[in-house]
């Protein structure tokens, strides 16, 4: 069931993973030392695409949501990174309340909330599911596939606390990425530990403020193993003030998307790759996979349909979209019977508690595969990514890809850690 790498077992990523086993140490040692300094998001996805000659996260989440598609043999290893990571935050923790997304009815989702709620019990909680959906005001019990169900319960806010009938938790998991901002019934809460923070919501993240938080943590990183930092960073430039409804602001996004085109084509000229280069351009703040569509070609900008510019000017929670990031678009080169696959990383604390892939047999090497497809099939990794094997040859095993998507999957949860500091509405300042 593993997807085959149809990539030919040459060029630069098979070098990449070479030189990743080589500094297996140096490596291990230098996430040790900059966990020791910075936080770790509490949990993390990282969508990543493997084009053979570079290898790049190109999305963050730091509310995942597809806990569902890991394997049973990956449960154990989840249940530990979330033991670590409650007795750092809170060791005398007893009730954790997970505040889930509020559209209720897409049972794939609630299938990832019950697979969160058996991860934080088997780590010793009692966990209850509290809706912040004002739709719901009793316990609803919704049946789920494969026989399971979930209950919703509507939470109850008291002067600075936030709880259930009966359930006063200590800490408040939050698997809700906030897009439509930040309810006020989250807001001044004490003596709670709210995780991820607000400020994690897509109502204050900006995916440029994300990777060039990516850009500094893969310099260093690159310069560890003295490799061209380009082989896992996507370049991306950012552009403001853009109305898609009204034909506002594309001539700047324009000429944005034609700088990004010229700098990539010189890349792929030093490297003798032969693809065409493209840009994904994304609403900054955007989530769910909308707000996205690829440019080939500037002239692409020219033409753009009703469709695609209704499409790129809301998104989720109806929010309007003004400002895009230009992102270098990296191919996929990973196949599933044919369709197109993406390799997604799942991390809690600091630790990869698995992966899968994200398939979509409608779309091409180069379009967004988070979309709308009867066949997007989540597969979990067959193997676990913790464990390469050395002295196979690169390319031809499965744990040490693995292994180097975990790797680069904790490069961009290390970005997303730089990022939470930056955005701290709350850090200490130092003159």
């Amino acid at each position: 069931m593993v997807p085959h790498l149809i990539t030919a077992l040459t060029g630069p990523i098979n070098e990449l993973e070479q030189r990743i086993l080589e500094s297996l140490p140096a490596i291990e040692r230098w996430f040790r030392l900059e966990w020791m300094e910075h936080t770790p998001p509490f949990y993390t996805s990282v969508d990543l695409r493997n084009a053979g000659f570079k290898l790049a996260p190109v999305d963050t989440n730091l509310f995942p949501g597809g806990f569902n598609n890991l394997t049973p043999e990956m449960l154990p290893l989840a249940v530990q990174a979330a033991m670590a990571a409650i007795e750092k935050i809170c060791p005398e923790a007893r009730n954790l309340l997970l505040i889930p997304e509020n559209h209720t009815r897409n049972t794939f989702y609630l299938s990832n909330v019950v697979q969160l709620q058996r991860i934080f019990h088997m780590a010793g909680l009692n966990v209850r599911i509290g809706s912040i959906n004002p739709e719901i005001k009793e316990a609803t019990v919704i049946d789920l596939p494969g026989g399971e169900q979930v209950t919703l319960e509507p939470v109850i806010r008291s002067k600075h606390r936030l709880g259930l009938k009966d359930f006063d938790p200590c800490t408040i998991l939050l698997n809700n990425d906030l897009s439509a901002g930040a309810p006020g019934i989250l807001e001044e809460l004490h003596e709670q530990h709210l995780l991820p923070p607000l400020h994690a919501g897509w109502s204050v993240r900006r995916k440029t403020v994300h990777f060039q938080s990516y850009e500094e943590v893969a310099k260093r990183f690159g310069k560890l193993l003295g490799i061209d930092p380009w082989l896992i960073n996507p370049m991306f430039s950012q552009c403001g003030d853009v109305n898609f409804a009204e034909g506002l602001g594309i001539e700047a996004l324009r000429s944005n998307v034609d700088s990004l085109l010229t700098k990539i084509k010189r890349k792929y000229k030093e490297y003798g790759i032969n693809e065409k280069p493209f840009v994904v351009v994304k609403a900054d703040n955007g989530t769910y996979g909308m707000g996205i569509m690829t440019v080939r070609d500037v002239s692409d900008l020219d033409q753009l349909n009703r469709k695609t510019r209704n499409k790129m000017s809301v998104i989720k929670d109806g929010q309007v979209v003004s400002d895009v990031i230009i992102q270098e678009g990296v191919l996929t080169n990973e196949r599933m019977n044919d369709a197109v696959a993406e390799p997604v990383v799942y991390m809690m604390d600091r630790y990869v508690v698995g992966g899968f892939y994200r398939v979509h047999a409608e779309r091409g090497v180069d379009e967004n595969l988070n979309a709308p497809g009867a066949s997007f099939v989540p597969l979990a990794f067959a193997e676990t990514p913790h464990l390469p094997q050395p002295g196979m040859k690169p390319g031809a095993s499965v744990p040490n890809r693995f292994y180097m998507y975990g790797v680069i999957g904790r490069l961009a949860m290390l970005a997303a850690s730089y990022e939470l500091e930056s955005t701290d509405p709350e850090a200490e300042v130092y003159d």
